[in-house]
């Protein structure tokens, strides 16, 4: 068995009055933790930033989408191998061949669309392709060879995030990433602030305002938890180094550089965080949320959560697990928890580290 290696990022960011992350209502959400309510951005908010800024440092060909429109895109996909074969012969096929592994369109509604959302590789579907254009011309398809397709060497981001298939479970894949819930190291209360829009076009004698509304805002100092399963990782990735490698090192960069979307032209909450302590354990992940569940109190919450973290992370360290086998920290905090480096230094040595100690 291979030996465990997980790589732990936390992130302290302190952030403006924002509206990031909103519930059904509009607002933004919130969590109950040490009795107290805490600023809250979703774990699924921060991973769909995670894997948008994937996009920007990774081959195409080397990630995923996720999508309903799965015939679509292996249509496409056989369309570029093959330019003359028409779309509606593209297309029965990418069905017959999905159907095989009981991918199915949807009973009711649109035929060329799933019931839920499908997570695919892009090499996936250029394998997917070539099974395809076998059948359109004449070889028959084998389930088996449609399965080892799909689970084959994965895409970066499916191998992190994950792939559930509820019409066929032998399709799926845990997740070698786990990401926290990041919430606010202080107790919050929403503020609300009122505005109004001026029509441009109306009359001089028309001193009103053509609308008005409010909107529900808060500003925190969010801790942020992330880990990955390198060992996991290592093998959805065929034991490929550089292939690991790379996938830790722009997976802790869009963890710490990310920022979810929601309400930044209102708000421009664009900030970078203020710490980040990166650790390589061999033992067992460690979210060290447990140092904020009494909320801190200061004027000023970035350099007492910062002191809180890690005199609980020592107390941790010494009362229930092992210390980690590496840590770095960037940033002015954090200075008894590990070596302080720049983010570019920590990009530079985390995926290597880590790869020596998995093939290990």
């Amino acid at each position: 068995m291979r030996k465990a290696v997980y790589l732990d990022l936390h992130v302290l960011q302190s952030v403006p009055p924002n509206c990031l992350n909103r519930d059904d209502t509009g607002s933004p959400k919130t969590a109950i933790y040490g009795g107290a309510r805490r600023a809250r951005v979703s774990s699924q908010s921060w991973k769909r930033s995670i894997r948008l800024m994937f996009r920007e440092n990774f081959d195409e060909s080397a990630l995923g989408v996720r999508t309903k429109s799965v015939f679509d895109y292996v249509v496409d996909a056989i369309i570029a191998q093959r330019p003359s074969v028409s779309r509606d012969d593209a297309l029965a096929s990418a069905k017959k061949v999905l159907e095989m592994v009981k991918v199915k369109p949807q009973k009711k509604g649109d035929a060329d669309k799933l019931d839920a959302l499908f997570f695919i590789g892009h090499q996936e579907a250029k394998n997917l392709a070539a099974i395809a254009l076998g059948d359109i011309d004449g070889k028959s398809p084998e389930a088996k060879e449609i399965m080892g397709t799909l689970k084959s060497k994965m895409a970066v981001d499916i191998a992190l995030f994950g792939r559930m298939v509820a019409s066929n479970p032998l399709l799926n894949s845990d997740a070698c990433a786990q990401v926290a819930h990041a919430i606010s190291t202080h107790r919050v209360e929403n503020e609300y602030d009122y505005f109004t829009a001026v029509d441009d076009l109306a009359s001089e004698d028309n001193a009103g305002a053509a609308h008005l509304d409010t909107v529900e805002y808060n500003s925190a100092t969010y801790y942020r938890y992330a880990t990955v399963a390198a060992h996991c990782l290592f093998d959805l990735l065929v034991g490929e180094c550089e292939a690991l490698e790379q996938a830790l090192r722009e997976f802790t960069r869009a963890f710490v550089c990310s920022m979810p979307t929601g309400k930044q032209n209102t708000f421009a909450a664009n900030t970078m965080p203020d710490a980040v302590l990166a650790s390589i354990r061999l033992d067992r992940p460690l979210n060290l949320v447990g140092a904020f569940e009494t909320p801190v109190r200061a004027e000023g919450f970035v350099a007492a959560s910062a002191r809180a973290l890690e005199q609980y992370a020592q107390s941790i360290y010494g009362d229930f697990c092992i210390e980690p086998a590496k840590s770095y920290v960037v940033g002015p905090y954090f200075k008894g928890l590990g070596e302080r480096v720049s983010l570019d230094q920590l990009l530079n040595s985390i995926g290597e580290d880590i790869a020596g100690m998995v093939q290990r």
